[in-house]
């Protein structure tokens, strides 16, 4: 298998505690297995409400920059805030135990990672179109200004505002501000105050956080941090 093995993708559980449930943007695609079955979570520009039950359970793989495209076969702008059903995206046919039965004795782990190893197969992605997805992430998270992500990869600035809507769903500014965000997320989870986390995220003013939480969460930043 070239590129990046199924193996180092970021696994995830999630288990719900019962009524409404926020999910806060995060620039990323999954592949999840959910009410058994396999779904794609295309990338959010905004929250998104979910309502499971108590004890209802999901898995997923974070997909790395890049990948989604690559396995799925379009742009990841036309799954941007979507949920979809993988079979609704590719022929399943002849990927490794598509739709397992419930009483499969393998974990939704591993059934996660056998059918993302045959879609990877499949799709044998261009290595070079995967580092630069990488390398345009890396860029957005450091908030480098798009003209200087354009300039340091050779591309005109709307050639990189379609490479990166076809990349992550969304253009480059977009993804900088997701991942600020983000940061901002991480740090007052871990208590920082709101003022010392505007300052350390990027932002101009704690007015300026509140108003990016507000666009990207739907709440306060107090709300995030709970």
């Amino acid at each position: 298998m070239r590129g990046t093995p199924v193996h180092r993708w970021t696994l995830w559980r999630a288990v719900a505690t019962g009524g409404p449930g926020r999910i806060v943007p995060d620039g990323v695609l999954d592949l999840m297995w959910h009410e058994r079955r396999f779904v794609v979570a295309g990338p959010d520009r905004t929250a998104q409400t979910v309502d499971a039950g108590c004890g209802d359970e999901t898995w997923g793989l974070r997909l790395p920059p890049g990948v989604a495209p690559a396995v799925f076969g379009l742009p990841a702008r036309e799954l941007t805030d979507l949920r979809v059903d993988l079979v609704d995206l590719v022929d399943l046919v002849d990927l490794a135990d598509p739709a397992p039965p419930s009483d499969d004795p393998a974990g939704p782990a591993m059934r996660l990672r056998r059918v993302a190893e045959a879609l990877w197969r499949r799709a044998d992605p261009d290595l070079a179109q995967l580092r630069l997805a990488q390398s345009l992430d890396r860029a957005a998270r450091a908030g480098t200004p798009v003209r200087d992500i354009a300039a340091a990869h050779g591309l005109s600035e709307r050639t990189l505002r379609r490479t990166s809507d076809r990349m992550f769903g969304y253009g480059p500014k977009t993804l900088a501000s997701i991942h600020r965000f983000q940061r901002a997320r991480h740090l007052m989870r871990g208590g920082t105050p709101a003022a010392e986390t505007a300052a350390a995220a990027g932002y101009v003013d704690q007015a300026h956080l509140a108003r990016e939480v507000r666009r990207l969460a739907g709440c306060t930043p107090r709300e995030l941090s709970g």
